[in-house]
């Protein structure tokens, strides 16, 4: 009945893994790639467990950068798009960006495209705003601080609750 690990084994937790070697570290740090976009900070913090030296680690992202399997620009971009597509603000997506280890200039670069902030700040809210009275303060005040958690700014979440007001006046 009793199985034949006992149970002090298992009690110290999560136990360091392997080291790998310089070819491995590559290999996995592929891998991770092939499934999805990755930013160097990301790929340094999933594969510095598995390496002694923080040097081979640094020279083997640096080849993969100078390769084009990384790129921190990339990244930033798919990002962007995915948390567009999920209805967040800028202000919200630059915070994560920066999380997620991209330097300024990129957040930058990449927040200056040409994006209707105002009217995703609108689609964003309008399922919400649709059991609100926009009238009443406290549900205004509801929607803003949803908008407001989403990463919209003032002006923005401002706009977006104007409309929703003119809209529902008609």
């Amino acid at each position: 009945m009793y199985s034949k690990h006992s149970k002090s084994s298992y009690s110290s937790g999560f136990t360091k893994p392997a080291e790998l070697s310089e070819s491995e570290l590559r290999v996995a740090a592929i891998n991770l790639l092939s499934r999805r976009e990755y930013s160097r900070h990301e790929l340094f913090q999933k594969l510095s467990p598995r390496s002694s030296s923080e040097a081979i680690l640094e020279k083997i992202l640096n080849r993969l950068e100078d390769a084009g399997y990384q790129s921190d620009q990339r990244f930033a971009e798919s990002f962007l798009r995915s948390r567009i597509n999920r209805g967040l603000g800028s202000m919200r997506i630059e915070r994560e960006l920066k999380d997620k280890g991209i330097g300024v200039d990129i957040v930058d670069q990449v927040l200056a495209d040409d994006y209707d902030w105002f009217e995703l700040a609108y689609s964003s809210g309008l399922k919400k705003s649709v059991a609100l009275n926009l009238e009443d303060f406290k549900d205004k005040q509801k929607l803003f601080r949803y908008l407001a958690y989403r990463g919209f700014a003032m002006d923005q979440i401002q706009y977006a609750i104007e409309q929703y007001r003119e809209e529902n006046r008609i």
